[in-house]
């Protein structure tokens, strides 16, 4: 498609999609077509266009995308992330674009706008610029009503792994959404996912690095005293802990998280805080943290002893 022509001087065939954005052929729009014609809609240029064949463009040396100020959101930017459980694009109703609050536009077509105070970095998807999935998902949430979808995409966003649960809760939360009961109950399937992949991730870390087997998900506790909490991964001879950190809010328990380890370090005991995106994307450093305490342990003075439990 060309698009450096007017619209005045075209013979072709031609039908208005979205005000003032023109196909100019004949029969239906395909769903590549509906993306652009959403994000040339989206950027209201001063005059009428046409849905255009996006490309990359070199700018500087740099390459720039089309549309700078829009991105695709919602269902369709997870469909196109890749996941299963969205819908086709041409089976949607609407398409999202998500666009500075400060746009005065309406949604209209199967354009829906949705506005936001601050804008994500965007990414590239099939040469459009696509919200992150933690932004597409609470953007979706927002016009679903079936628990049973919500539920399914937030699952595959981390068994997938597109992205960590706290990136998508703070989302939610931002949106507003955690007060919706059916939003709730899936945020807690999604923790429950989450620290499945996240402790897989472990086991294979200590498998394929050839670290000492652990004990796993035991409760420490002093001889006849009380219990001084549970961990992922024990070493008893080398007295060296894994515990993995799944809070959904980065703020939230910290302060006990601290006093615990200090607690434990107090008795001789090292441990070594993983988060899931640290196994996700940097398993190999995280492994060598462990290596190195548990050599470490020799140079130690005995640690006191405590008891191990079943968590």
């Amino acid at each position: 498609m060309n698009h450096n022509s007017p619209v005045s001087h075209r013979t072709s065939p031609q039908q208005e999609l979205l005000p003032g954005v023109y196909l100019p052929h004949a029969g239906p729009p395909t769903s590549e077509e509906r993306l652009h014609a959403a994000l040339l809609y989206a950027r209201r240029p001063p005059g009428p266009g046409t849905v255009p064949q996006q490309a990359p463009r070199a700018v500087g040396g740099e390459t720039v995308l089309p549309y700078e100020e829009a991105m695709i959101t919602g269902l369709a930017a997870l469909t196109l992330h890749g996941f299963a459980s969205a819908p086709s694009l041409l089976s949607l109703d609407r398409i999202d674009v998500l666009v500075p609050r400060t746009r005065r536009l309406r949604s209209t077509g199967f354009a829906r706008i949705v506005r936001s105070a601050a804008l994500p970095r965007p990414q590239e998807r099939t040469g459009v610029h696509v919200a992150p999935v933690p932004r597409a998902l609470a953007d979706a949430a927002e016009q679903l009503s079936d628990a049973g979808t919500v539920r399914r995409l937030l699952t595959e966003a981390v068994q997938g792994g597109h992205c960590e649960p706290v990136a998508v809760v703070r989302e939610l939360e931002q949106a507003r959404l955690l007060t919706r009961p059916y939003v709730a109950d899936a945020v807690e399937s999604l923790v429950a996912e989450g620290r499945a992949v996240a402790e897989d991730r472990l086991f294979r870390m200590v498998r394929e690095f050839g670290l000492p087997d652990p004990v796993w998900n035991v409760e420490l506790r002093l001889p006849g005293g009380p219990h001084l909490g549970g961990v992922d991964a024990y070493w008893p001879d080398q007295a060296v802990a894994v515990e993995l950190d799944m809070r959904t809010v980065p703020e939230a328990g910290w302060s006990e998280y601290v006093r615990r380890r200090e607690h434990l370090e107090q008795l001789g005991i090292t441990v070594v805080h993983v988060t899931p995106r640290k196994l996700r994307e940097g398993a190999d450093q995280q492994a060598t943290v462990v290596r190195t305490a548990l050599m470490a342990a020799v140079d130690r003075e005995p640690a006191a002893y405590v008891v191990v439990l079943p968590r």
